[in-house]
């Protein structure tokens, strides 16, 4: 008698789609045959089982977009139902459907007649879109590892402790554990994906588990495969995403994921997130949060290379006037490093004008920051289209530089995975595995070498500090997309910058690598502290969740305790970090802004994101105009000085001119005391008053050249000295014997 579920088993999982989440569109299809299902086992109900597998069906299907009827039944079109027969009391059977583990995403093949409807996105554990009131969990373990930890890429501390560890864990173990989730309305649940514990301690995850589907908390049905309760196969390590889809589509308010199995040596732990649609319910009377509906017309989606590349191809044709579109290298796998430049003279310096860049991928799996780019390139496009005053002020009177992706092939490894299974870390690194982050010359090290040895700055500089020789040779460990952006910025005189990260909501500032080297964190300020907490304060202030007093924090960290801003030494060291580089290397200041808890949110948070971040993204951009600037000059020629050194009395931390001797200094109000100085020429110092005004304060200088410089420049061209610079070497070499002489 067990010919009837077999049958409809069959009937069902024929119409079953499977569909690779995260794929750009459409569906491929794969039919199961009965033979195969056949070779299925059933076992009791909570028994283990490996064999056979059921082809998941895709998130999106327009013939459920109605809750169920009153027998909680769906009857598919296909479907025979049989006729009711004497049946021999049997075991109740369970269905065992394997994992569906997404490993790179399916092709796309163009669908039927019919649209098969746009796949369901998740319900935004992971984001923060779910609050944690609308978590429960059937026990727990201790307060952190509550139903509120139990959020897909949850991150637990160094330690385990009582507030934030890495998930939900049960108290007992048992087949009568589970964790739910409210949805807060009617909703078509289409699948589920789980990780284990989050920790270097223990090992904690669940094999197995079951879905149950409620509208009430009390009456709760079970997700089934025709007649028989499916058991899901899950995770294999704490640590690796993985997707189950349901084989038929459930409504309801509520989901329960109940654990049947779990690691031996373990115990009842797990991360999660929730994949369905929210249906229209014209009776819910729920006061839904407020959140702003973006009103800018950009492509909302993640872009692969290829896209990206169109996009970048696609806002230079719409505004060919004020952007070029350039490659500063190429990554590993030979993916160019491509640059949006925006300027009302894209491809040349100007005078006076500073250089301002966003580098955003440093992370491949990171990738809030590369949609950002893109979206503000385009943004900057249009509304400078429009005639937008303050977007016109801002490209006439800076020189913009948009890298949307500094690790391309990392990028493209994680994008292959899709936003929700690529997990923490796939991506993070380049294809040769660096850590772009750690991967930069430590000039940290030597100029605290030398402060210690009072060398600085007579015999050793403190600022434009040389490249040790073992970084620059061939067999260097160095990856060549930080050689690019190394190059880069020794080419460009760039004045601010700020690197795009992603997993939590903060802006970090240099220094990132403790002065004590055995410390795992410190207070490590830089000269120009006050200005670079500054600069973070302005991008947190303004950005939407940031600036909000009590926003849900992302994993342990309580960053609101510092005005979400920290000093990067302070909050983990990072030897080797762009951060510092650019400022002892280059005239750069360079902040790590940090942001969302999400590091490959779905694409239907990005809007959300763009929101979040519009305004911050070009406020910041307008720091660049703060503190003062100038031309350094040649008194008699007056022509700009190279490399002249810009001296702030009382702040041990100088910049250089660029090629045509202008500069720029980054100052908070104020009053200040500069010098300008160059070799064959005598320093000349002046005062300068820095506004509150938005713009920078101009400070030119003239240098005299010395009369040794004068001597050597005519010498040099084979001229006569005149009479006058023969009495003053003469007076020069009289005043030295008087000072060498005994008295």
């Amino acid at each position: 008698m067990h010919w009837v579920p077999v049958i409809l088993a069959g009937v069902l999982a024929a119409v079953c789609i499977t569909f690779g989440y995260g794929a750009p569109s459409g569906t491929t299809v794969r039919m199961v045959t009965t033979t195969n299902i056949q070779k299925q086992r059933n076992i009791t109900m909570g028994a283990p089982g490996a064999n056979g597998t059921m082809q998941p069906t895709p998130y999106g299907d327009e013939n459920l977009e109605e809750p169920l009827p009153k027998d909680r039944r769906v009857t598919l079109s296909k479907e025979k139902i049989p006729e009711k027969k004497a049946q021999v009391p049997t075991k109740k059977k369970v269905k065992i459907v394997k994992t569906v583990k997404v490993m790179k995403k399916l092709k796309a093949e163009k669908p039927s007649t019919k649209s098969q409807g746009k796949p369901c996105p998740p319900l935004g554990l992971e984001s923060l879109r779910v609050f944690d009131y609308q978590l429960r969990a059937s026990s727990t373990k201790r307060y952190g590892l509550g139903a509120h930890r139990g959020r897909l890429n949850i991150q637990s501390g160094i330690y385990d402790d009582d507030f934030f560890d890495g998930a939900w864990c049960a108290d007992e173990k048992n087949t009568q554990q589970w964790f739910e989730v409210d949805a807060r309305r009617l909703t078509r649940f289409t699948g589920v994906i789980t990780q284990g514990k989050n920790s270097i301690w223990t090992y904690d995850w669940v094999t197995s588990y079951k879905v149950q589907v409620s509208n009430d908390t009390h009456t709760w049905k079970t997700c089934k495969n025709g007649t028989e309760e499916v058991i899901f196969k899950a995770n294999k390590d704490p640590e690796t995403p993985v997707l189950n889809h349901l084989p038929t589509p459930m409504v309801g308010r509520y989901i329960r994921i109940n654990p049947q199995t779990w690691f031996e040596n373990g115990t009842i732990c797990l991360r999660a997130e929730i994949i369905g649609c929210p249906l229209p319910d014209p009776n819910t009377v729920f006061m839904w949060e407020h959140e702003p509906q973006p009103t800018d017309k950009l492509d909302f989606k993640h872009h692969n290379y290829k896209e990206m590349r169109k996009l970048m191809k696609d806002v230079n044709d719409e505004c060919p006037e004020i952007t070029r579109v350039y490659s500063i290298g190429k990554s590993y796998l030979g993916l160019k490093m491509y640059v949006m430049e925006i300027s009302d003279n894209p491809g040349q310096h100007e005078l006076g004008e500073p250089e301002f860049r966003y580098v955003a991928g440093m992370h491949g799996n990171e990738v809030v920051g590369r949609e950002l780019m893109l979206n503000l390139m385009q943004y900057l496009c249009k509304e400078y289209k429009k005639g937008n005053q303050r977007v016109m002020r801002l490209v006439t009177e800076t020189r913009i530089h948009l890298l949307p992706s500094m690790n391309p092939d990392g990028y493209e490894q994680a994008y292959k995975l899709g936003s929700e299974l690529s997990g923490w870390a796939v991506g993070r690194w380049t294809y040769h595995g660096y850590d772009l982050n750690h991967n930069f010359a430590d000039l940290n090290t030597p100029l605290w070498e030398a402060e210690d040895n009072e060398e600085v700055p007579h015999k050793f500089p403190n600022h434009f500090i040389p490249i040790p020789e073992y970084y620059t040779v061939a067999n260097a460990t160095v990856a060549p997309e930080t050689r690019a952006v190394i190059d880069w910025m020794q080419k460009i005189p760039f004045v601010l910058s700020a690197n795009m990260h992603g997993g939590e909501l903060v802006v970090t500032y240099p220094f990132d690598m403790t002065r004590s080297y055995w410390m795992a964190k410190e207070l490590t300020p830089t000269a120009d502290d006050s200005m670079f907490r500054w600069l973070a304060t302005v991008y947190a202030t303004s950005h939407r969740i940031m600036a909000e007093d009590n926003h849900r924090i992302c994993h342990t960290e309580n960053f609101m305790t510092h005005g979400n801003i920290i000093n990067g030494a302070d909050w983990h060291t990072v030897a080797g970090s762009m951060n510092d580089f650019s400022y002892l290397h280059t005239n750069c200041f360079e902040v790590t802004i940090e942001l969302s808890c999400d590091k490959f949110p779905h694409e239907v948070e990005l809007p959300m994101e763009w929101e979040n971040n519009k305004e911050s993204l070009l406020l910041y951009m307008e720091q660049v105009h703060r503190g003062i600037k100038g031309v350094v000059r040649d008194k008699d020629t007056e022509k700009g000085i190279y490399e002249a050194i810009i001296v702030v009395n009382e702040l041990n931390h100088d910049i250089r001119t660029a090629v045509d001797g202008d500069y720029w200094r980054l100052l908070n109000p104020g009053e200040y005391e500069v010098t300008a100085k160059a070799e064959g020429y005598h320093p000349s110092t002046k005062s300068c008053r820095v506004t509150y005004e938005n713009h920078a304060t101009i400070c030119d200088f003239y240098l005299t050249k010395t009369a040794k410089q004068r001597l050597r420049e005519l010498r040099a061209n084979g001229k006569k000295l005149p009479k006058e610079l023969m009495l003053r070497l003469r007076q020069l070499r009289t005043r030295k014997f008087k000072s060498l002489s005994p008295k």
